[in-house]
């Protein structure tokens, strides 16, 4: 009698859903991506260039003895909550596609490559890392950074020659308030001791960065005090789309009175007379813009977007007053400088009334 052995087909195997493949919205055009709403977007932050930088803080804050790894979320803007020990990663570090239209929008990517991108998270993880061990509640803090519960001023008038905060994130950020002193020397601190001890030599500032050596060597070993895992704005329950998302955006960078700065501009240029031939204030403006612009833009670390902003509409500004140059180029140059540093500082701190890092 035969055999009746059976051969079971082996079953085709369903192919692997690959981490590498693309989501639709990819393909889409911007003017169709601005239609999607983030919560749409389905995005995630694993196995991006963010993550790799998170794991590398966290391996570097390991090394120093401090056990803090805060939870990180995507949101509409980069931020740390009061209270809450984690982090918010502006949504666009999720994918190349998100970053060419942040770029399109704000002519520019926070966070867009390596160097800047470790400033930001080292700042970020500061702010974490004050909530999760209640660092500001310290008399010693409050003594080498200042009140924190002080509102953030309706004034911010930075000294760029002041040698009592550190240069990190640009625009002289650390003398904004007591949190982003301590932020933006927390993140300094990062850096090896060797380097920040030899590029603050001489400075008040190193008295800072000196307590914050020995405030970190107090937390080594140490469990933090708050551990809650709280998601504030996360991008998944967002239902706003992206278009509305960068017109709320530009919005902030607007003027909301150009005329309040005319005064200033009327101390650098003169009123237009008749029978007196005078270059105009806006032809001034415009062929000294790319200079004005890689002055603010690399020296003080303004945002681009910002910087084009604000050069435009100065130019129209000039035109409506008919004002002319009556004095010289280089005198001009430098007191047009501070007019435009004054107007982008007054936005950005305007800017951070509302959305502080």
């Amino acid at each position: 009698m035969a055999t009746q052995s059976k051969l079971t087909k082996a079953k085709p195997k369903k192919a692997r859903r690959s981490r590498s493949r693309e989501p639709s919205w990819v393909h889409l055009s911007d003017e169709e991506l601005l239609q999607k709403r983030f919560c749409d977007l389905r995005l995630t932050l694993r196995h991006t260039v963010i993550d790799q930088h998170i794991r590398r803080i966290r391996r570097d804050l390991t090394r120093r003895g401090i056990r803090f790894a805060p939870h990180v979320w995507l949101s509409e803007e980069w931020f740390s909550p009061d209270g809450v020990p984690g982090i918010a990663i502006a949504f666009y570090m999720a994918h190349p596609r998100l970053m060419r239209l942040e770029r399109r929008m704000m002519d520019e990517v926070e966070g867009g490559n390596a160097s800047w991108l470790t400033r930001i998270m080292r700042h970020e993880f500061a702010h974490a890392l004050d909530n999760a061990f209640r660092l500001r509640r310290r008399k010693e803090w409050r003594e080498t950074f200042g009140d924190p519960d002080r509102p953030y001023p309706n004034v911010y008038r930075p000294r760029p020659a002041s040698r009592d905060f550190v240069l990190h994130l640009g625009h002289w950020y650390a003398q904004s308030h007591p949190t982003e002193d301590f932020a933006e020397t927390f993140a300094v601190w990062m850096q090896p001791k060797a380097r920040w001890r030899r590029d603050y030599q001489g400075w008040p500032a190193l008295n800072k960065l000196e307590y914050v050596d020995r405030l970190m060597s107090e937390l080594s070993g140490v469990l933090p005090h708050v551990m809650n895992r709280s998601l504030i704005e996360p991008v998944s329950e967002n239902e706003t789309t992206l278009a509305e998302h960068y017109r709320r955006k530009r919005a902030r960078y607007e003027f909301d009175t150009p005329e309040a700065y005319d005064l200033r501009l009327k101390r650098v240029f003169g009123k237009h007379r008749k029978g007196r031939r005078r270059m105009r204030a806006s032809t001034f403006v415009r062929q000294v813009r790319p200079e004005m612009e890689r002055w603010l833009m690399r020296r003080s670390r303004l945002y681009p977007y910002l910087v084009h902003h604000v050069l435009r509409t100065v130019i129209q500004r000039c035109r409506e007053l008919n004002l002319v140059l009556d004095t010289s180029k280089h005198e001009a140059k430098r007191a047009l400088l501070g007019v435009l540093e004054r107007i982008l500082i007054d936005i950005l701190r305007r800017d951070r009334e509302r959305y502080t890092l």
